[in-house]
């Protein structure tokens, strides 16, 4: 690791950013990284995918978070250098010789993450953290050969951390846990750019009650307020930024949107015979590479959607159109009782002129605030251990009311998705009056009801 050390910079380089004030790069290795194709790419991926049309501000990008989660844990090394240095092997305290493959990996840890993401994802199979690791270890990547300098297993252990299989947990869990480098970094910085508060909490105090132990990292337990108020904020994010059904719906759109060009692709003499999406074949195929995979970003699916809403195909071109032009589907919420009327309802979408593959969905969203395990569960960094003054650790939501009130419960709904059209009260066509009318029936309230029972 020492070639690491021999590669600091003679001047130090400051990125401004909104988030930290500054971002401070004091590394050849890790300004080299930043400078490669594949982590420059990552400025034309934005961070949140469909939010951008709820929240307009939320056009920041994986590049800028990227580097926020590597500043974090730079502020994490720094502090444990300073006041919990390791005097022995095996002590539990903090080996800076940790330092390399933690920042590279903060740095790198999204860099497999494709346009809109997810639901790429979805809809062609892909796994954005296997590419992130393939980015990482293969040795055709600018990325492999920047990280070889330090040493030749170099890229497997940055690799390795990302995948939670790296020897040392302290390095893990600043990448990935319940309170880590990444989770800081994108709860602030989705906050500041969706123009909400939710995601603000007290991100230095939370920084300087962490410490590492032999299992990984502790948190002292004077400062338990700020975790909790951490914990708090992210469940906040999600409910009302991350499961917005606006953006939901948009990212049910997209994905139906997707799912007609390969259909279409993949049915040429039904629709379009001259129907070549050059960039995205590879992917309709089934057989991409990685260089195919670097090429995509979201400008260039937004190049394509233009071209689509031309198509002598009208789903495709209207679900094209429905996108780039904010269209969102409708949506209301159902349950268990009122899951078995989702049938009935696409019937009457499908009557009313609507192919129902398309243009319906159901979409779940939940999450759990806070994981609490078992002591004995093997998966034991997702808890939050505070450390007491006596040196015994107890788990966060054994002390705390508020994080055990929210403890193992999951919150978030589920929706089902169809044309705003279904709601219109006039539409000139007489012949769909009785159809939308019979369809308003089942809504009330944004929620799915029996409407036998309001008579």
């Amino acid at each position: 690791m020492n070639h690491f050390y021999d590669e600091k910079l003679r001047r130090e380089k400051v990125f401004r950013d909104p988030i930290h004030g500054q971002i401070i790069v004091d590394n050849q290795i890790i300004m080299d990284l930043i400078n490669t194709p594949e982590f420059q790419r990552l400025r034309r991926i934005k961070q949140l995918g469909t939010s951008s049309f709820t929240f307009h501000g939320a056009e920041h990008s994986r590049f800028g978070h990227c580097l926020g989660v590597y500043e974090i844990t730079r502020q994490m090394c720094n502090y444990f250098q300073r006041n919990y240095p390791s005097q022995q092997p095996g002590d539990g305290l903090w080996d800076d010789h940790e330092r390399p493959v933690a920042l590279c990996a903060a740095l790198l840890h999204d860099l497999g993450h494709g346009p809109y993401s997810h639901t790429f994802e979805h809809i062609f199979h892909t796994n954005h953290e296997q590419i992130t690791r393939q980015l990482i270890t293969d040795s055709s990547t600018n990325i492999n050969k920047i990280l070889q300098r330090v040493s030749p297993d170099f890229p497997h252990q940055v690799a390795s951390v990302i995948d939670h299989t790296y020897e040392n947990p302290q390095v893990v869990q600043m990448i990935s846990s319940q309170v880590d480098a990444d989770r800081m970094d994108y709860l602030q910085r989705d906050a500041y750019y969706t123009g909400t508060n939710y995601g603000k909490f007290d991100l230095d105090r939370v920084l300087h009650v962490m410490r590492p132990v032999k299992r990984g990292i502790a948190f002292e337990i004077s400062g338990m307020h700020a975790v909790e108020d951490y914990i708090i904020s992210r469940l906040q994010m999600y409910l009302q930024v991350y499961f917005h059904p606006v953006s939901r719906s948009m990212e049910v759109i997209l994905d139906h949107l997707l799912m007609r060009a390969k259909h279409i692709y993949q049915h040429p003499n039904d629709f379009e015979p001259d129907f070549t999406p050059h960039m995205l074949m590879p992917f309709f195929n089934g057989k991409f590479t990685l260089d195919d995979y670097l090429a995509l970003d979201d400008g260039v699916l937004t190049t394509y959607f233009i071209h689509w809403t031309h198509s002598r195909d009208d789903i495709l071109s209207d679900l094209a159109s429905r996108f780039l032009n904010r269209r969102p589907f409708k949506s209301v919420i159902y349950d268990q009782n009122t899951q078995k009327f989702l049938p009935t309802l696409r019937k009457l979408i499908q009557t009313a002129g609507f192919n129902s593959q398309y243009y319906t969905a159901v979409n779940d969203s939940f999450k759990l605030p806070y994981d609490t395990y078992h002591p004995q569960d093997s998966n034991t960094q997702t808890q939050i251990e505070l450390l007491q003054p006596n040196g015994d650790f107890i788990e966060l939501s054994q002390v705390s009311t508020l994080v055990a009130s929210v403890s193992g419960r999951e919150a978030g709904d589920q929706r089902f998705f169809f044309p705003k059209e279904m709601l219109e009260t006039r539409n000139n066509i007489e012949i769909f009056e009785p159809i939308y009318e019979e369809f308003q029936s089942y809504i009330k309230n944004n929620h799915i009801i029996n409407p036998k029972e309001q008579k």
